[in-house]
């Protein structure tokens, strides 16, 4: 398998973590790293018992493994890095995709107006977004500099984190439901957050040949949304529709691999051209 891929591009023989690996993205990421020959430990929240059979990857299944972790636990996210490590070594991939969003069909609790929002709901997103984030990327580096490997960290970021919300685009929910749906403010900020958290950690393990970066996704395309969320969204998009799931797969492999290897601090944006309007 490994000789089918160009090695500029080659992940073969690493060990990756993939944190929220089996969302939508997430899982992608995931099949996309196991194809080139990595071995990837695949986390949740959840006990997944066979992480190949929920992934529907039918060849190689030793090279996943699944890791109940609880990233805004710190005593979860060292134990599971510790049972990584003694189940294969030390990662030099980790992908921070674990994340926590208000979709469109949130309840008006949760997706109010600024002045109206929660605190404890704000506290719960940045936990999770920022803080989860930041004790995965800390328990990996400290890892990955002890041992002298390197490695490569992708934080996932959102278009939401660069520029506001679109409000326009959720308002017919106020129109055909009488309660307005205000995309919260606790996304965007703690989103935002990974920007700097990629550049201090860059900067902060550049010497140690750590490479920290964040690949920036726009809106993805599920079954399950609402037409009229799915057109608004694809009206304001350049490109004309939502992404697939398995279109941020390429900027992945090229941020886990040597082919970006001069690249740190940065932030690769692939968003079908949400940012430059």
């Amino acid at each position: 398998m490994p000789n089918e891929f160009d090695p500029l591009f080659s992940v073969h023989g690493h060990i990756a973590v993939v944190t929220g690996g089996f969302g939508q993205i997430g899982a992608e990421f995931v099949k996309a790293l196991h194809a080139r020959g990595a071995r990837v430990a695949v986390t949740s929240r959840s006990e997944v018992a066979d992480p190949a059979a929920k992934l529907g990857i039918t060849v190689d299944a030793e090279r996943l493994l699944a890791v109940t972790m609880d990233i805004t636990d710190q005593a979860s996210v060292e134990a599971g890095f510790d049972r990584i490590v003694q189940a294969w070594g030390v990662p030099t991939i980790l992908v921070n995709n674990a994340g926590l969003d208000t979709q469109p069909s949130a309840p008006p609790e949760v997706s109010g107006p600024f002045e109206q929002f929660p605190a404890e709901v704000f506290r719960e997103v940045v936990d999770t977004n920022l803080v989860g984030t930041f004790l995965v990327t800390q328990a990996a580096g400290r890892r990955m500099r002890e041992a002298g490997l390197g490695g490569s960290i992708i934080n996932i970021g959102s278009i939401y984190g660069m520029v506001s919300p679109v409000q326009d685009i959720y308002a017919y929910k106020a129109e055909d439901t009488g309660i307005p749906f205000i995309k919260p403010v606790a996304y965007s900020a703690a989103k935002s957050g990974l920007y700097n958290l990629t550049r201090y950690c860059a900067t902060y393990w550049g010497k140690e040949n750590i490479r920290v970066n964040t690949l920036t996704p726009s809106g993805v395309r599920r079954d399950t949304q609402d037409a009229k969320f799915q057109a608004n969204y694809t009206a304001r998009m350049p490109i004309g529709r939502m992404a697939e799931a398995d279109e941020y797969n390429g900027a992945l492999i090229f941020l886990a691999s040597p082919a970006s290897r001069y690249m740190t601090g940065a932030n690769l944006v692939v968003d079908g051209g949400w940012t430059a309007w």
